[in-house]
């Protein structure tokens, strides 16, 4: 009996039209990431940044709900490929009416994002055909998630007249109801628990096109020619990319248990965070080398993009082999350190020299903690 348990218990493969479906994101989030480069007055216009974190949601959110589809029903089917490649050619849409000035493309955008949530409940439909009713815990799970998203296709679907009306958006409530939906009725998830390694290692590749992302971000840094500040800033940068990039790395490789029993959705939450941090770093890195920007406000934006990519970062600690809240000793030198790189980054905001050599060393503090506790704690791993 162990024998044919172990062998149903096999782990689910990330399938390569996964990784297809992924590049379309790759573009999407250097659109999400262009509207952060509308300045006035030195810095971010509010509004743009509201529609810049809005549309980020509405992504992941797209992106979560066809990996959570995929990662519990998905059979890498011809079906299954043709739902994809479709709301991979409508997501072409969305990214293309992700702009400064939205209001011209309200209806374009949604129209496809309506008909993207459309064809995943259709997939659920499909699926809940094939169960013929021999498991009723599932086909419960099923039935929940189809009219889940088309309530939610519904809300898109309503605002476009209601836009014509009143020229209020209303398409984000969508967005907000399938996170409160998920948030009030995590019980129902509980039915089918996800295979969570396929989870974290599709989660490990969206972060790792994120990067991909700052990569090309901090490609400007080595333009100039080969002089002195060109070397220094662009090593400076180069290096804060490494460094984020393994400690996220560290807390994957070393730390995380990918064999437990869970819904994911809190381990999706977390990352949310971290790649909108990410995002966020990614366009504080191009603001640092851009004398238009004002001082103050890109220094500030790039400390609270680093504090909320490593507070998010430790969080994930809670799906850990074992636990950093029981190391005291481990959080204390975490603190010190995040009150060391503020106050310094608070005396040397104007000489960017120096402050862009606190970032570095700050990040490879926080690597060198995570790294630290990781060898103590799982010293197998």
């Amino acid at each position: 009996m162990a024998e044919i348990f172990s062998l149903k218990a096999t782990e689910k493969k990330v399938e390569y039209l996964e990784l297809i479906y992924d590049l379309i994101f790759v573009y999407i989030i250097g659109r999400n990431n262009s509207l952060l480069h509308t300045l006035e007055n030195g810095f971010i216009v509010g509004e743009t940044y509201a529609a810049y974190i809005l549309s980020t949601l509405v992504i992941l959110q797209i992106w979560y709900s066809t990996t959570l589809y995929v990662n519990r029903y998905g059979r890498n089917g011809l079906k299954e490929h043709l739902a994809i490649f479709i709301n991979m050619y409508l997501l072409y849409y969305m990214a293309d009416g992700t702009r400064v000035h939205w209001q011209e493309f309200y209806f374009r955008y949604n129209i496809a994002w309506g008909l993207i949530l459309v064809n995943l409940a259709v997939q659920y439909f499909i699926r809940l055909r094939q169960s013929k009713g021999m498991m009723p815990w599932e086909d419960t799970h099923i039935k929940y998630n189809m009219w889940l998203l088309l309530l939610q296709a519904a809300i898109v679907f309503v605002s476009l007249p209601l836009y014509v009306l009143t020229e209020i958006p209303f398409s984000p409530l969508a967005m907000v109801f399938g996170i409160i939906a998920v948030a009030v009725t995590g019980k129902m998830n509980k039915l089918m628990p996800v295979d969570f390694p396929h989870l974290t290692e599709r989660v490990m590749l969206y972060v790792v096109f994120t990067f991909g992302e700052m990569i090309i971000g901090i490609a400007g840094y080595f333009e100039g020619g080969f002089g002195f500040n060109s070397v220094y800033f662009s090593l400076m940068a180069f290096l804060i990319v490494v460094g984020l990039f393994q400690s996220y790395g560290c807390l994957y490789d070393k730390l995380i248990d990918r064999h437990q029993s869970t819904t994911g959705a809190a381990y999706m939450l977390l990352h949310v965070f971290i790649i909108t941090a990410m995002n966020n770093i990614t366009t504080a890195l191009e603001f640092m080398r851009e004398p238009e920007v004002a001082a103050i406000p890109k220094n500030i934006f790039l400390a609270v993009s680093f504090l909320v990519y490593f507070i998010f970062l430790l969080l994930l600690n809670r799906f850990s082999r074992h636990k950093l809240r029981n190391n005291r000793r481990a959080f204390v030198i975490i603190l010190l350190i995040f009150a060391a790189y503020l106050t310094l980054t608070g005396l040397f905001y104007a000489q960017p020299y120096v402050s862009i050599a606190v970032a570095v060393v700050f990040i490879y503090a926080m690597y060198g903690a995570l790294l630290s506790f990781a060898k103590k704690a799982a010293p197998e791993a």
